[in-house]
């Protein structure tokens, strides 16, 4: 099969189009026909040989897909042959056929094209789970989310949006996105190159703060987050483009009955993955049904193109999912 393969580990050079064996699918897994895929920041990341896939899993970049059930293997009785779908894969995205869990597959949709569809699993579930399933966010609470215009900030408001919509919403970027991240219906937003977040959302909120943030800088932001956030706050950090490491201030942690939550997807337990799969699909599967959830797409690529798109994710020109097609129908 064709494949997007890395030649060692830098910058988007060492992605070339080439062959690779085509994978078989395991016990409770089933083998797709991929018609589309998406660049994450995750795939940047193993790129640069700074996040390797789990154990066991394939080489090949990306982590979530749509397309047609082929094959299954022992042990699959929900999906046959034929059905479409969107999932989680571990590795092995780029590429003209993946295998993937059944436990981690959600029907697509007939509202949602295969583009829309290839948006949905790793970028929208890595927000509900943060936001909702760890974070608790809940009815009247303020969010503070960090990378406006990115996928997995435009997926958090969205889901704010339609699953509580009395969410107050500060959202943080760059200069050219403040429009557009306004106009999702966020209520403050905070250009991070003209200002400080923590007393920019701290003003917002009357002094009070937000009940939950959800980061993906890491060390660089911690302060400025602890700052930003209630008492009782929870901050939730799924990703470290600012450093791994800060000083922690104990006492005002006590004092403020913070907690700080580490969480990744990609690495939990099969298992685990399939019940967070299987919460969402009953909760946020019918808002995509009834398109009240439509995913945002910046651009899309042929397969063979996922260099230009990974040039065009690190210059952080893009404002929602950038999208790489495999199979034309």
């Amino acid at each position: 099969m064709k494949a997007v393969l890395m030649d060692g580990f830098g910058d988007a050079g060492v992605l070339r189009w080439g062959d690779a064996p085509r994978p078989v699918p395991g016990p409770g897994q089933v083998l797709i026909e991929v018609v589309a895929t998406t660049v994450n920041h995750a795939d940047i990341s193993q790129r640069n040989g700074k996040y390797p896939p789990p154990p066991g899993e394939s080489e090949v970049l990306g982590l979530e897909v749509a397309g047609v059930v082929l094959e299954t293997g022992p042990g699959v009785a929900r999906v046959g042959p034929g059905d479409r779908v969107m999932t989680l894969v571990a590795g092995g995205g780029y590429a003209e056929f993946a295998c993937a869990y059944e436990g981690h597959l959600l029907r697509v949709p007939e509202a949602l094209s295969w583009e829309e569809a290839a948006c949905v699993c790793e970028t929208y579930v890595t927000a509900y789970l943060n936001l909702f399933m760890l974070g608790g966010l809940g009815d009247g609470d303020a969010v503070l989310l960090h990378g406006g215009g990115g996928g997995v900030n435009t997926a958090a408001i969205h889901l704010c949006r339609t699953l509580v919509p009395d969410t107050r919403m500060v959202v943080t970027c760059s200069p050219g996105k403040v429009e557009r991240v306004r106009a999702m219906g966020v209520h403050h937003v905070v250009d991070y190159t003209a200002e400080e977040f923590a007393p920019a959302v701290r003003a917002f909120t009357g002094g009070r703060g937000v009940d939950v943030v959800l980061d993906h800088i890491g060390a660089a932001y911690l302060k400025g987050n602890l700052k930003a956030m209630a008492p009782g706050g929870r901050l939730v950090v799924i990703g470290l483009m600012g450093g791994l490491k800060a000083e922690l201030n104990l006492a005002l942690l006590m004092v403020k009955r913070h907690t700080v939550i580490g969480s990744v997807l990609r690495s939990r337990p099969v298992a685990e993955k399939a019940d967070i799969m299987a919460e969402f699909e009953r909760v946020v599967v019918p808002h995509f049904a009834a398109r009240r959830i439509v995913p945002v797409i910046d651009a899309v690529y042929a397969l063979r193109e996922a260099a230009e798109a990974h040039r065009q994710m690190e210059a952080s020109g893009h404002f929602g999912k950038l999208v790489l097609r495999v199979r034309e129908d």
